[in-house]
């Protein structure tokens, strides 16, 4: 908590905090379209058989319409559209006689695609799924390569959080935002869909970095009254990020177009972000005090706070931050989370927490094309619900605190999903009322998490608790595709799994502490110090109003 002292001796918020948000708002703003591309690179266009007749012109008769060749080439499905996955096996003639019904055929007479699928080019000239026929017999692949990409977000968060307790934070930031752009960029020239998934692994991979690390140094960099705030418009910009990607997938219908547009912006932040400054207090805590005080020196200039030559020096420092560095000279690593009571008590909790809402979450995003048509429109309102969500999460955080807003927007986000297994697949509005409802709810519940797990944690391990929890969240994303796999063969399994994970898990909350108005602990001391802190206060209160009730 000493780290505190130094930081208002370097003008505490001013400008240098305003340049920072800016700069780590630019790289919230790119991700999602990053997290969320497959909703339109990989969106499944209408399609059906190829057909001799139907589509070879030189085969074509001139005295038939295109209809009438599509009655007699393609079966019709249950809903009555021509079968996306059969065809004729030879023309069925009869179907054009005027007392003909489309059930005058055999299933023996179709087979299925052998010449490939003709596709509905209407809303996307060009999707990864039409580009390698990811459709039918192979539409399993699609979830699969969503499934391949979370895994290089769960990669990412715990490689990341591991090297940037070693390396640093900035240094790892500009890395992963190159990272992201090269492999990004060089999706559009993959030959197949496997060498496809390998770079998309790679960008999720820099992308967990990115995630990490912007969300670390805003907390480090910042006093205990603006840390909610600053977190607030990160979540707000990643919001914006959301609506961004609608309206960039509207006028892009190309996926290899889209996909370079969403990798370009990377390389600029890759460079801008060489301006930032390394995460004082893990400079101080990995016995960097030298430099530590250049970064302090360097933000006290930047916020025009004059007296910092003076009141910052290399003693002061040391003196006050005696404790925590003494503290980290014991080697720190993941272990160390589950040694402490304290701290395996909080891990555990937060493990089921991120799991579950991470998994819901993103079960609920990625599954655009199954609530409406309108997909575009639909990625806006999402964006749009949830910056209102995020936007008004600081009020509510500020009046209930970290416990009783997490429980809450987790459990209504919970409900909405399940109300969607009540209502009718022809009722799209209602159903889409309901999804928007459950992604305001779950945005309020990202925000509320950033802040109060790097609340829970002392600086020496924040990093490496992130990087676990984020970890553990990302296995959560891993495992939401494949759950929607199961939906032609049990179709309520998606539904449920998505609405009752996140409602059980609030019942670990209670036994979490309240960290609202409390600065970062430094060490595992500064965690005893607010515990028996809390008891104190709660004995304080129950002696009041005993007395009062007496």
């Amino acid at each position: 908590m000493a780290f505190t002292e130094l930081l208002e001796r370097a003008g505490g918020v001013g400008l240098f905090q305003v340049l920072q948000v800016i700069t780590l708002l630019l790289p919230s703003v790119c991700i999602p379209s990053q997290m969320l591309l497959d909703n339109f690179s990989a969106a499944i266009p209408g399609h059906r058989c190829w057909a001799h007749m139907l589509d070879n012109g030189s085969e074509a008769l001139t005295n038939l319409t295109a209809q009438a060749l599509l009655v007699v080439s393609i079966p019709l499905d249950p809903n009555h559209e021509p079968h996306p996955c059969r065809r004729f096996r030879q023309p069925q003639w009869q179907l054009l006689e005027p007392n003909a019904t489309a059930t005058n055929w055999s299933e023996a007479a179709t087979e299925p695609c052998r010449d490939g699928w003709v596709y509905d080019r209407s809303t996307f000239t060009s999707t990864v799924v039409a580009e390698w026929g990811l459709v039918c017999n192979k539409q399993g692949l699609k979830p699969m390569g969503q499934a391949v990409f979370m895994a290089g977000t769960l990669l990412g968060a715990f490689t990341w959080g591991l090297l940037s307790c070693w390396v640093g934070r900035r240094l790892m930031l500009s890395w992963c935002c190159l990272q992201v752009a090269v492999a990004t960029t060089s999706t559009i020239f993959a030959p197949n869909f496997l060498v496809f998934c390998g770079l998309r692994f790679l960008s999720a991979v820099g992308l967990s970095g990115i995630t990490l690390t912007s969300a670390t140094l805003m907390v480090e960099w910042t006093t205990t009254h603006w840390r909610a705030l600053t977190m607030t418009v990160l979540g707000c910009t990643y919001c914006t990020g959301q609506m961004v990607l609608g309206g960039l997938a509207f006028a892009l219908r190309d996926w290899r177009a889209l996909h370079l547009a969403v990798s370009t912006p990377f390389f600029a932040i890759f460079l801008i972000s060489w301006w930032l400054p390394e995460s004082a207090r893990w400079l101080i805590i990995t016995g960097k005090p030298d430099q530590a005080l250049q970064e302090l020196k360097k933000v006290a200039r930047i916020n025009g706070y004059k007296e910092a030559k003076k009141t910052l020096t290399i003693e002061v420092l040391m003196s006050t931050m005696e404790e925590e560095v003494a503290s980290a000279k014991a080697h720190q690593s993941l272990l160390d989370l589950f040694r402490q009571p304290i701290l395996r008590w909080r891990s555990c909790c937060l493990v089921m927490v991120n799991f579950s809402y991470m998994m819901s979450y993103y079960g609920l995003i990625l599954d655009l094309q199954n609530l409406g048509s309108d997909i575009f429109v639909l990625q806006v309102l999402f964006g749009a619900v949830e910056f209102l969500a995020q936007a008004t999460s600081n009020l509510l955080l500020r009046f209930f605190g970290r416990r009783v807003v997490l429980a809450s927007s987790q459990t209504m986000g919970g409900l909405s999903v399940l109300a969607n297994v009540l209502v009718p697949q022809d009722l799209q509005a209602l159903r889409v009322v309901f999804a928007i409802l459950g992604k305001g709810c779950f945005g309020i519940s990202i925000i509320c998490f950033s802040i109060y797990k790097s609340e829970l944690f002392p600086t020496s391990l924040r990093m490496t608790a992130d990087g676990f929890l984020q970890s553990v969240g990302r296995l959560g994303t891993v495992i939401s595709p494949l759950i929607m796999m199961t939906r032609q063969a049990l179709p309520l399994l998606p539904p449920l799994s998505f609405g009752v994970a996140p409602i059980i898990s609030t019942l670990v909350l209670p036994f979490l502490p309240e960290t609202q108005g409390l600065p970062l602990p430094d060490t595992i001391q500064d965690l005893e110090n607010q515990k028996s802190g809390a008891a104190r206060g709660s004995r304080q209160e129950g002696a009041i109003t005993e007395s009062t009730w007496f």
